[in-house]
Order: C-alpha cells, then structure tokens, then sequence
C-alpha cells in the first residue's frame, strides 16, 4: 500500500512524496515525477504500477513549498493553477528535490526517473543534471525541444504524442536527434499530449502500454 512521506529537499525544506514499496523481488527504485496537477490519483496508480511492476517508487510533491499537498482538476482553473507553480519553481531546486529522492530510493539499489508533461521536462533535465540515474523516460515534456542539446548522463528515452496540440512531436525529434542521434525518440500516432493518464479525456491504452512497456524494459536493461 502507498503513504505519504517526508523527505528534507537541498535546501533543507521537508517535501510530501507518495511512496509505495515494490512488490518483490524487488528491480530498483522509480522517480515518478508529475504533471501539472500534483499528486493526485492517476500519479498515485502509476506509483502503484510500478509497485507491482517491481520497482519501489516514489513521487515528490514538486510545489509543496507553494502550496502543500497541491493538487487540481484536469479543467481551466487546475491548469492555470498548475502552470503558475510550475513556471515559478526555481528549476535548481525541482533538481534539489529528485536528487533527495535519488539518495533515499538508491539505498536500495539502482534509481530510474520517469516523467509526464511537467515532469516529462524535468525527467530530461534530470537526466543532464543529476548524476547517479540509472536510466530515464521522459514523455510529453514542453522543455525538452529547448534543452535538447544537453548531454544526459545516463540513458534516456522520449516519447510523444502525434495529436499533441502543444508540443510539434516532429520538432522535438528534429531538436533531439540533432544532438543525440542514439536518443530513441517515440512519435505515437493518434495519442495527443498526457496520453498516459488514465483520465477519460486523455488516455490513449494502446500508446499507453507500448510506452510503458518500453519504459520498463529500459529500466530493467540500463
């Protein structure tokens, strides 16, 4: 079963994390980073899958410092309220966050990142940013076209939506491959953006397994 913990961020702070061990045996540890929307029920079943997938995850609460335990509805309101946290979360400290999560999960073993939307950006970043990742898998990320020319240190994945209204999955290939042309980049026709999220209004299953499926093989193999 999941719980919230405590874990003490870089600059000392005590951010909320969903945790949920890994049904054994045990693979390693999983950094499930978030979308916009906070902790909320569809990150808390992707902990849990990838509980029963066998890997120990673990969730930070990425805006606790703003607003504690935030989370928000998939509508005008919850997104607006998601991008302001989002755009003023310093991104030094949001890598201050996952390394916390890196030194608690990598006790146990070898610690993988993976991302959706806000956090399908910070997945990439991490990738560049925070040593010690085994591997990590990035979806749907706004900022990765931007920062494609960082060089991951460990590695790392993309995947994207064809019918993602906001993020051209063309250009982010182009960007990514220009830079890292060993890179898999994965283009899923007829998903749009948050395809992974198991909400009605998003979910793509067909794209949604595959993607996972690759994910986790990557975990397993890095």
């Amino acid at each position: 079963m999941g719980e919230t913990i405590k874990m003490k961020g870089a600059d000392g702070f005590e951010f909320s994390a969903y945790h949920e061990p890994a049904f054994t045996p045990r693979k390693g540890g999983v950094i499930v980073l978030q979308e916009i929307f906070g902790i909320d029920q569809y990150v808390r079943a992707d902990v849990a899958r990838w509980a029963k997938a066998g890997f120990e995850a673990v969730a930070p609460s990425m805006f606790d410092r703003r607003e504690w335990a935030f989370t928000a509805a998939h509508d005008a309101d919850g997104i607006a309220a998601g991008i302001g946290h989002a755009r003023a979360t310093p991104m030094e400290q949001a890598m201050g966050d996952i390394a916390a999560c890196r030194d608690f999960l990598a006790e146990r073993g070898p610690v993988s990142v993976v991302g959706y939307c806000y956090g399908g950006s910070l997945a990439w970043l991490a990738a560049a940013q925070v040593p010690g990742l085994k591997a990590a898998s990035s979806y749907y990320g706004s900022m990765v076209k931007a920062n494609a020319a960082l060089t991951p240190l460990c590695p790392v994945i993309v995947h994207l939506g064809r019918t993602d209204p906001g993020i051209d999955a063309d250009e982010v290939e182009t960007a990514v491959k220009a830079a890292h042309p060993d890179v898999p980049v994965y283009i899923y026709e007829g998903a749009g953006h948050g395809f992974n999220n198991e909400s009605p209004e998003r979910f793509n299953e067909e794209a949604a397994d595959l993607a996972r499926k690759r994910t986790r093989d990557l975990f397993e193999a890095a």
